[in-house]
């Protein structure tokens, strides 16, 4: 089987199992939703639940993927794979101490973390307690959840994507059944969700331990801390954790501005975690799915120096996030409103509650292909074991963020700070792109805007019609019912469209040029 094809199967899987992660993933937020809504209780969870999460992005697959992947791929030829375990137990065990020390400081220092992530709540007493303890709560999650991330992407060095793909579908099942039940049994309901995320980070670390032992892991002993594939990995870990850094951050600040309630209004916190899960669809079903498979794929180019093969991956990649993200960008756009009321429009979610999520969605749309596209270009540099550049760029969008949150929050409200995140992140993907044609030359923007201004002409007629549709058919049928078939109408005229004026085989043939 070719590479191509093999990366499209992988892709799949991948993406089918992100799919449906995400669906329960949505299913666990309308029950978060209509339990909680954007009231007090959400918005501590949310914030509470953010720090673990972030955390695991530093030291788990945001960084280890990048900086893991290209270094196994060195010793994943048959007679180094005894060496690539060595390898692979002495980052495990650097890994297993670095998470018990951060969760421990994180529970000792709950209430500076939380002060620091969301002074607003400062001024609401009960509020701050119930996000410490929540906090506090949750902070082990890391430690299930790190490993879990280490182990993916093991797997994936390795090829193997079904188990580390799955892992996120026990974690929300968990979350959805365990989350319902433990909720009765507490005084303060919001801590039985907290519990629940524990018991899912341990069953998405659990699930992946039988495909891991299949392909030869074992432990070693004694005990051994570094390797000198370990320092390596090390050198590549550092600028990469602080790049992750400098992009959670990004959250953090959106957290900090959306916690001042008497500038953005009340329940922004909650506002933009849901809008921005709804916004997760797109971009991890398509967009970070294409590029954990990518990774693998472009770090043996790079180490092969297959500089072509690289840029065939790279443009073939940023093709299909063209035609797939740019109409899902204009459908969240003009159907806003609507997918909100239609979604968690019930229980403690009510109508002011769907009118910020809304504004915060339509924001927040803007950027869905500047995130993947960021992402895809940024693998590439990981690929090519290059983790300085993408850390620099993203603290410049990082700076600009936090301006234009300070400029926008006061006419825009929750909206203001969704505009800031997607126009930062527009920024960030151009400045990484040019830097990387410069790097590997034969990525031609002219090209790629020739095919991408046809698909958004497109897409913005879908969008119009989309709406116009929905605001037809809901006058006589279940809102949900017209929702459902404006979507399906509108993509059919999607696809039929581009696949007449012949744009999908202008975009086939300049991904495989």
């Amino acid at each position: 089987m070719s590479e191509s094809k093999r990366m499209i199967r992988s892709a799949t899987v991948v993406s089918f199992f992100t799919l449906l992660s995400r669906i329960l993933g949505f299913v666990r937020d309308v029950i978060i939703a209509h339990l909680f809504g954007t009231q007090m209780a959400a918005e501590a969870f949310v914030v509470a639940f953010r720090i673990p999460n972030t955390l695991r992005h530093l030291v788990g697959e945001g960084a280890v993927n990048a900086a893991v992947i290209p270094v196994l791929s060195e010793y994943l030829p048959e007679k180094e794979r005894e060496e690539f375990w060595r390898v692979v137990n002495s980052v495990f065990n650097l890994l297993v101490l670095i998470l018990i020390t951060v969760a421990i400081a994180g529970i000792i220092f709950a209430p500076a973390i939380v002060r620091l992530i969301a002074f607003g709540f400062t001024e609401d007493i009960q509020k701050f307690e119930l996000t410490v303890k929540l906090t506090r709560i949750m902070f082990s999650f890391i430690i299930f959840i790190g490993l879990a991330a280490y182990f993916m992407g093991i797997l994936n060095a390795l090829k193997h994507f079904a188990a580390p793909s799955v892992g996120p579908c026990f974690l929300n099942i968990t979350m959805i059944v365990f989350g319902i039940s433990l909720c009765a049994k507490f005084k303060e309901p919001i801590l039985g969700m907290a519990v629940a995320v524990l018991i899912g980070g341990f069953l998405q670390l659990l699930v992946q331990i039988p495909a891991l032992v299949g392909k030869g892991f074992k432990l070693y002993w004694p005990v051994q801390l570094f390797h000198p594939a370990a320092r390596k990995i090390g050198k590549l870990l550092a600028p990469r954790i602080l790049g992750s850094s400098i992009y959670q951050l990004n959250i953090f600040a959106d957290t900090l501005f959306a916690s001042l309630g008497k500038i953005v209004g009340g329940g922004a916190v909650a506002a933009l975690y849901y809008a921005n899960r709804l916004i997760q669809f797109p971009t991890a079903i398509f967009g970070i799915a294409l590029a954990t498979v990518c990774l693998p794929l472009m770090s043996q180019q790079a180490h092969g120096d297959n500089i072509t093969g690289l840029r065939k991956t790279l443009r073939g990649s940023l093709t299909l996030l063209f035609v797939v993200l740019i109409p899902s960008t204009v459908g969240l756009f003009f159907l806003a409103k609507p997918i909100i009321e239609v979604l968690f429009q019930r229980g403690e979610f009510n109508a002011a509650s769907t009118q910020i999520t809304a504004l915060a969605l339509m924001y927040y749309s803007l950027g869905i292909f500047a995130y993947s596209g960021s992402k895809m270009i940024s693998t590439c540099f990981y690929a090519l074991k290059d983790t300085i550049t993408p850390v620099k760029v993203t603290f410049f969008s990082l700076l600009l963020n936090i301006i234009l949150n300070f400029i926008l929050m006061y006419p825009l409200k929750t909206g203001g700070i969704a505009l800031a995140t997607s126009i930062s992140a527009t920024c960030n993907f151009f400045i990484l792109f040019f830097l990387l044609k410069n790097k590997i030359g034969g990525i031609d923007l002219r090209n790629l805007s020739a095919l991408s201004l046809p698909v958004l002409a497109c897409s913005v007629f879908m969008g119009l019609g989309c709406r116009w549709e929905y605001d037809f058919l809901s006058h006589t049928l279940p809102a949900w019912l017209a929702l459902v078939l404006s979507v399906i109408s509108g993509m059919i005229f999607f696809f039929f469209v581009v696949w007449r004026l012949g744009i999908l085989k202008r975009i086939k043939d300049y991904g495989r040029a």
